[in-house]
């Protein structure tokens, strides 16, 4: 396996610390789209626009930090060449293939709320764009942090 980079530390440090701020600001993004579903309430520019858009703007600077990871740690891709997919473990294969590849289709799914948000008019539209896409990438992110490492 590769030898770790002097930065990597620091930088897996980051993703880690960033997660907790994007799955905040996810979970504020989702619940005032469904209340906002809900409740029949005008699209805001003030604080819906700017909510959905800055956790987008988190999910893709996550991603960004997340790939350099991928590319950098030992358990990443470099994992993957040396031992295949029948070497990996279940652990080594959550980090090296299901988390990188679960997230990047939970933030293509946030990508594609946000856009689809876009084109409608109605708040409501907007919102339930916003809360469907942004929910599912939620869960699909939920679904593939890897717990035990996390809270070690």
């Amino acid at each position: 396996m590769q030898e770790e980079s002097l930065a990597y530390p620091w930088i897996q440090e980051l993703h880690s610390y960033l997660a907790y701020i994007v799955l905040v600001f996810l979970f504020l993004a989702v619940a005032n789209a469904i209340m906002g579903l809900v409740g029949n309430k005008m699209f805001t520019p003030q604080k819906d626009f700017r909510l959905s858009l800055f956790t987008l703007i988190l999910c893709h600077l996550q991603l960004l930090i997340g790939l350099l990871i991928y590319f950098m740690s030992p358990s990443g891709f470099s994992a993957l060449q040396e031992l295949g997919m029948g070497g990996l473990n279940s652990a080594a294969r959550l980090l090296a293939v299901e988390h990188p590849a679960i997230n990047i289709v939970a933030i293509i799914l946030i990508t594609i709320g946000w856009s689809r948000h876009k084109k409608f008019m109605e708040g409501k539209k907007k919102f339930k764009s916003i809360a469907v896409f942004y929910g599912l990438g939620l869960l699909l992110v939920l679904s593939r942090i890897p717990w035990g490492q996390w809270f070690s």
